[in-house]
This record gives C-alpha cells, sequence and structure tokens, in this order.
C-alpha cells in the first residue's frame, strides 16, 4: 500500500502541512519536530514526489553515482567513466542525464541515506563503486534499499563490489581481489622472497579481506608460515602506508618485501622504506595493487596489479543506461593483470 503525506503526518503526530515544510525546506520548523518527521519518513519509507517533472514517469532523469572518496583516484577514475555513458538518448531533457556523485567518506550510515534520498528522487539509475562494509545489519539494509529501488524501476549496479546476494535485482561486475592479491604475492615468491610484510587495509571491507586472501593462499601454497606479526591493518592512504611499514619492521626487521592494500599505501611503505636508509627493491622490494596512473611514475615503478577501473565504470554505465544487455546471471567477475615494474626484485642474500 502506499504511503502519503497524511500517513507520515500521522506517524509524526503532526500537521500534513508541517510534514510538507519539513521536506521542502521552504520553513522554519523546530529541530525537535523536523527530527520527528524525519524519523516517520524513514520509518514508514515514505517517497517523496521529487521534481515535478517527474510524476508522470516512473523514474526521473537523475543517476546516482556512490563513492567512498572521490579525492582517491580509484574512485574517481569509476566516477568518471561511469558519467561519460550516461548522457545520450533515454532522458527527457534532451536526451541526457544528470548524474550525481555521492561521496560517502566510507560512512555506513552515509551511504544509506544517499540511497534513501535516490529512492525518494526516483532515480533512474543508481551505480555503487568499490567494496562493501562486512557488517551483517548493514548489509541487510543496503539490500532491503536495493530491492526498493528495484522494484520501483530504478536499475541497480554494482561496480568493484561483490554481488548483493538478498538483491538479486543489482547487476554486480566484481573485481577478482583474491586472485590479484595471489598472483601478486606469487610473483614475490617466485623471486625469491619468503620473509613478506603485508599491508592491509580496513578490516571492515570485503576488498581488503579478498585480497588478504588472496595473499595468504599465495604463502600456503609454498608452504611459508603466515606469521600474524607481518600484517598491519590500516587506512587506504599514505599515511597508513607510512606508519603501517614502520610498525611492520620494527616487529621484523629481516622483512625483503612489502605487499601494500593498494598503489597510494605503496607509496607510503616506499616513503617509510627510504627514511629507514633501504634501498627499494635491492633491500626490500615493494607491491602495490590498482595500477593507479601514478604507480608507473613513482621511483622506481610500482609492480602492481591494474584493475580496468575505466573499463569497468564504462561499462557499468552502460548496463544502468540499458545500453548494453546485463552479463548471465548478472554477475560478472573483472580480473586484474599483474604489471612487473621496477619496484620488485631477488631478496638480497
Amino acid at each position: 500500500m502506499t504511503v502519503t503525506l497524511a500517513d507520515v503526518a500521522a506517524r509524526a503526530q503532526v500537521s500534513p502541512a508541517t510534514v510538507s515544510r519539513v521536506l521542502n525546506g521552504n520553513y522554519p520548523v523546530a529541530a525537535s519536530t523536523r527530527e520527528r518527521v524525519l524519523r516517520a519518513v524513514d520509518d514508514l519509507d515514505y517517497v517523496l514526489n521529487g521534481p515535478a517533472s517527474s510524476l508522470a514517469a516512473a523514474t526521473s532523469d537523475l543517476v546516482g553515482i556512490l563513492v567512498n572518496d572521490i579525492a582517491d583516484p580509484f574512485f574517481g577514475i569509476m566516477a568518471a567513466a561511469i558519467q561519460s555513458e550516461i548522457g545520450g538518448p533515454g532522458g527527457r531533457a534532451g536526451g541526457e542525464r544528470l548524474g550525481v556523485v555521492c561521496n560517502t567518506g566510507g560512512s555506513p550510515e552515509r551511504e544509506l541515506t544517499y540511497l534513501t534520498l535516490l529512492q525518494r528522487q526516483r532515480a533512474a539509475a543508481v551505480v555503487l563503486t568499490g567494496g562493501a562494509v562486512e557488517d551483517a545489519p548493514h548489509a541487510a539494509a543496503v539490500a532491503a534499499k536495493l530491492r526498493k529501488l528495484g522494484d520501483a524501476g530504478t536499475q541497480v549496479v554494482l561496480c568493484g563490489r561483490p554481488p548483493a546476494p538478498d538483491a538479486p535485482e543489482a547487476i554486480a561486475l566484481t573485481f577478482d581481489n583474491r586472485g590479484g592479491g595471489q598472483q601478486l604475492t606469487e610473483h614475490l615468491i617466485g623471486l625469491g622472497h619468503r620473509r613478506l610484510g603485508y599491508i592491509a587495509g580496513p578490516e571492515e571491507r570485503t576488498t581488503t579481506r579478498h585480497r588478504l586472501e588472496g595473499h595468504r593462499a599465495a604463502l600456503a601454497a609454498h608452504d611459508i608460515e603466515d606469521d600474524p606479526r607481518r600484517t598491519v591493518h590500516g587506512r587506504y592512504d599514505r599515511r597508513a602506508g607510512y606508519e603501517a611499514t614502520l610498525e611492520l619492521l620494527r616487529r621484523d626487521p629481516s622483512l625483503t618485501a612489502v605487499v601494500a592494500a593498494n598503489d597510494t599505501v605503496a607509496l607510503g611503505a616506499c616513503a617509510a622504506l627510504r627514511e629507514a636508509g633501504l634501498r627499494i627493491p635491492d633491500d626490500v622490494s615493494v607491491a602495490g595493487f590498482d595500477d593507479l596512473p601514478f604507480s608507473i611514475d613513482a621511483v622506481p615503478a610500482l609492480t602492481t596489479v591494474r584493475l580496468p577501473l575505466s573499463e569497468a565504470g564504462a561499462r557499468a554505465g552502460r548496463i544502468a543506461m540499458g545500453r548494453e544487455e546485463p552479463p548471465p546471471g548478472g554477475i560478472a567477475t573483472v580480473r586484474g593483470e599483474l604489471m612487473v615494474r621496477g619496484s620488485t626484485g631477488v631478496p638480497r642474500a
């Protein structure tokens, strides 16, 4: 049954006019009243009609692109590629769509808020990029939002994100982070490294777990001990890589290689090694992940796993706009490519 503005007013114990004022933001309302109204809106899952031009259609011309951090090239490259594909025929305003990049800052609460706002605006499509948060209640809440978006006619695409089993409406282009992580560590082991440090990302992220699982699978395949002292978790940024590398060296000064969660983290690792008087790769090899644009210009250039971020983003955009058929079963695995460069070499004797 459709929830009406009057239903929200009854739940919040205010007049329909007050609900309208809160939702439109065009009249001052007491903070406590506003909070009651917004809570009622969320409880009842009330969908705001949005712009008048969208009332006659199932969806609007809006396309939402959710990213963790737009300043991170990993997300910026995908967002740009998605946006490049959402224009053209299909929208009502001259055939164009309005792409809105929603920066969650890594906050699960912001992710849910943006999905709710996009649902209220009857978005034509929503693309969620990057890994998911590994928290059962949050995953259930996201799945519920995705199902409601799909039921309302919104095309949902996950780009670089694992499939959502409880939201089969969502098309998933998922990165093979396990395979890439294993390939990277296999390369280092093949060079002769046995004492490898690993800088992992935040523990609650699927990307972190999958890449770390790939690293550990390579160690196990060669009967190399997975010493917990040689793994440090941190953020996906340069400072975290710098601090984690210093910690790894403190724990085990005999390390001959450092595998980083991504290329940005690897840059921080390189800075810490140089500060400690160690040469790359003569004393310690360093490897990253993603093959971000700056990785080839690092000194020495980073060995990494290239993820086709732009290609995956463009494909997600075409699927979102209905210009490309979804993959069979709604899921496609996007594999990376090992890029061997100057930052890895044979370990010192």
